[in-house]
């Protein structure tokens, strides 16, 4: 047995270095790992894929359809026009409506869902008003998250740590159980945000670029020499537009397919591609530059586009695309997206060495879109990429909006006052959402990640694993070992900040999966109720702000905020450390010993 546990160790301690270097996707690794463990004979292989039948798992599915049947009624649309109204009154009053509005929203909807929602409007209340993105995305990301603890149904996180709990023979969460706890945290993270969060926040400007949207930054772009160039086989700085810095030449790439560095006096010669960073405004001045392409464009002119017809656009690599880990080349992105076509990219990690075809997309990259307007549109209804504009509102369909609405209220009602379990109700409800014609059923199978559905069900394995070997118990036992003695608030206090911890730097689902098992262990051996350990375990994971990649929001805003990794160490650690302290000292009170 001693040696099985260390295999499951070692198994899950892969699991945690790939969820860290983000080498393959976190749904791809969570999968890995449930093979391995049936390989190695760990868990037989019902129990292996027990995960796809898990409650936990089918609730969350269900909740994806509910979700979009709501957002297709158009009526959360008037979050976007309110917040406009709030804009011009102050960006304190502003960030406060923001916060509000997301939270709330989150305790029903998915959290990453709202922000998609609401992200678009942001950013057109920031050019309206002259305010940075960098100002409002933050407190929309985090006044998400918080609201997501809210509810049993805010976050998936939730779900699956009452799924966990249920296997173990422990009672499942209640839908508002964790509500007042979860009220403290949003009302605390507010009143931080508007006190001392808005002080933290970075101010950068954003200039207007040739859309309507906001210039979020510097792309990656590729541009053509031609022979009409007026200063070929003259040095590069003897072109104004580079001389003055604001347009900077990377890499040449002769015609010959050799490449170069570029020095001050580097001759350009026709047929050069030369790799260039630059904004939408300093693009605009290069297209008017004779004898200079933009290469990307070139594929334009053969379908005889005119420029009039075409305008630029900004779309954000949304944290389940399956454009992740892919190349423009190698997904055909024009045919793909009809007729749509990849100017430039604004890479998450900064700007890069590879060619712009050959660059691998990950979460939260930006690509410079050329298109017409019809053709956006193809964009603007996929779930992969999401449209950096006001996105196309959906009309509001009042009896729909009724409907749909008193369906939700029943999943809710009807699983809070214990008539039937959540899974069942948000089954019924997503039934009934496609019965009403709230949403097709083509439109509900779309509705669901399947990434985060096969996540879920691989990582649940890995707390099958540890309490099958006895791993969840050694591990338990030596954390009561250690502080067992300081009492059982002091183990909680350990056992939140472990979460938000590692919460921060892998997936918050794999982070309680591998958590929850564990603190159920942990409360056995202090011979305590195990609540308050699960509800440490499913606030903590929920509540990251430390960083861009603790969680799926955080990503999501991270380019067209033009942020940098040290906004989130310097907003989000006084954040963290303020709810580690209200978890530690109020967990206790509303879920006692």
């Amino acid at each position: 047995m001693l040696e099985e546990v260390w295999i499951v160790f070692g198994i899950i301690l892969l699991a945690v270095i790939l969820f860290f270097t983000e080498k393959f996707t976190i749904d791809t690794v969570a999968i890995g790992v449930m093979v391995l463990f049936m390989v190695f004979g760990i868990l037989d292989l019902e129990e292996g894929l027990s995960g796809f039948a898990n409650s936990a798992t089918i609730t969350v599915a269900a909740m994806f359809v509910i979700s979009q049947a709501i957002f297709r009624t158009g009526i959360l649309n008037q979050f976007s026009i309110y917040l406009s109204n709030q804009a011009e009154k102050s960006e304190t009053k502003l960030i406060l409506t923001l916060m509000v509005s997301s939270g709330l929203l989150s305790a029903i909807i998915n959290d990453t869902a709202v922000v998609a929602l609401l992200m678009p409007s942001v950013i057109h209340i920031c050019q309206k008003n002259d305010i940075p993105p960098s100002r409002l995305l933050m407190p929309l990301s985090f006044g998400a998250l918080m609201g997501g603890i809210c509810t049993l149904l805010g976050t998936s996180t939730n779900i699956l740590v009452s799924g966990i709990a249920q296997k173990a023979g422990l009672p499942a969460f209640g839908v508002f159980e964790m509500s007042a706890m979860g009220l403290i945290f949003l009302g605390a993270g507010i009143v931080y945000m508007v006190l001392v969060g808005k002080w933290l926040l970075p101010r950068r400007k954003s200039k207007s670029g040739l859309s309507d949207t906001m210039d979020l930054g510097n792309y990656v772009v590729e541009i053509f020499i031609t022979e009409e160039y007026e200063r070929l086989n003259e040095p590069i700085l003897n072109e104004k537009i580079f001389k003055s810095g604001n347009v900077k030449a990377l890499q040449i790439i002769r015609e010959t397919g050799q490449k170069i560095k570029v020095y001050p006096n580097t001759a350009i010669q026709s047929g050069d591609v030369i790799r260039i960073i630059a904004n939408k405004e300093n693009l605009k001045k290069i297209k008017e530059l004779k004898g200079i392409e933009i290469k990307a464009e070139l594929d334009w002119k053969e379908e005889s586009v005119t420029d009039e017809e075409a305008k630029l656009y900004e779309a954000v690599i949304t944290p389940h695309s399956f454009l992740i880990n892919k190349s423009i080349k190698s997904i055909n992105f024009k045919q793909l997206f009809d007729q749509v076509f990849v100017i430039g990219i604004r890479h998450r990690a900064g700007l890069f060495d590879t060619l712009l075809s050959k660059t691998s997309l990950k979460p939260g990259d930006i690509l410079l879109l050329r298109s017409t307007e019809e053709s956006i549109q193809s964009v603007n209804q996929s779930e992969d990429l999401l449209l950096i504009s006001a996105r196309k509102e959906e009309n509001l369909n009042r009896t729909q909006v009724i409907l749909t609405l008193t369906t939700l209220a029943l999943v809710v009602g009807l699983a809070a006052f214990g008539v039937f379990p959540i899974t069942l109700t948000a089954m019924a409800g997503a039934i009934v959402m496609i019965i009403l014609r709230s949403i097709s059923p083509d439109e509900a199978y779309k509705a669901i990640d399947w990434k985060v559905i096969f996540m879920l069900a691989g990582v649940l394995s890995m707390g099958t694993a540890l309490e099958k070997t006895g791993g969840a118990e050694m591990i338990g036992q030596g954390v009561v070992d250690v502080f067992g003695s300081f009492g059982p608030q002091i183990v909680l206090a350990v056992i939140f900040g472990l979460t938000f911890l590692l919460t921060n730097i892998m997936s918050n689902n794999a982070t309680a999966a591998l958590l929850a098992p564990i603190s159920i262990s942990i409360a056995m051996g202090l011979g305590v109720d195990s609540r308050p350990f699960l509800m440490a375990v499913t606030f903590g994971a929920s509540l990251s702000f430390m960083t861009p990649m603790g969680y799926q929001t955080n990503t999501m805003i991270y380019n067209p905020g033009n942020y940098r990794f040290t906004d989130f160490v310097k907003v989000g650690t006084p954040l963290n450390l303020l709810f580690w302290i209200l978890a530690t000292l109020l967990i206790p009170v509303f879920f006692p010993f």
